[in-house]
């Protein structure tokens, strides 16, 4: 592999509040079990020394909330929101935004938060070229990838972390 560019860190929202019972499914927050989940696997990923240079989150509120767990551990300053990560995004005009991101951030490190089955197929497209149906995210779960530091990443990244929740927290 080629110079690495970015260390990308791809993040499940937590646990969240029960599906279809919210008028606006985009408004479904987090329960007070997946904000101290999440709280401790954001403590944990600070422990192992994880600094990201920005956190994108989809709109949605658990997935905003989660990304502030983020922000608020203290493993990033900057947090933006972007429509291309919530369950209906677009994957392409994702991997533009990166491309026009990458230039500048030669050895950096993002964190992407999101949905499933969005994700993983993400992932897997990054890795593989297409999604194969072989990554489960779970909730508050983290893959780690290195995209490579020119050209498109798709199909030439290269997994280094595929990890659930319960490996980095203990209840």
């Amino acid at each position: 592999m080629t110079q690495q560019a970015i260390e990308l860190y791809i993040i499940r929202h937590g646990l969240a509040g029960e599906h279809g019972s919210y008028a606006n499914d985009n408004e479904r927050p987090l329960t007070e079990e997946g904000i101290r989940k999440t709280r401790k696997v954001a403590k944990q990923l600070k422990e192992l020394g994880l600094q990201f240079d920005l956190i994108q989150t989809s709109p949605l509120a658990r997935a905003k909330q989660t990304a502030e767990i983020l922000q608020a551990i203290g493993l990033g300053k900057s947090l933006e929101e972007s429509a291309e990560l919530a369950p209906e995004g677009d994957f392409q005009q994702w991997i533009n935004w990166l491309q026009k991101w990458q230039p500048e951030k030669q050895g950096k490190c993002l964190a992407i938060v999101g949905h499933e089955p969005g994700l993983s197929e993400w992932a897997q497209r990054l890795i593989w070229g297409e999604a194969r149906q072989q990554i489960v995210l779970k909730k508050a779960g983290v893959i780690g990838i290195n995209l490579p530091a020119d050209g498109s990443p798709v199909g030439r990244s290269e997994l280094f972390w595929l990890t659930p929740p319960k490996f980095l927290i203990s209840d």
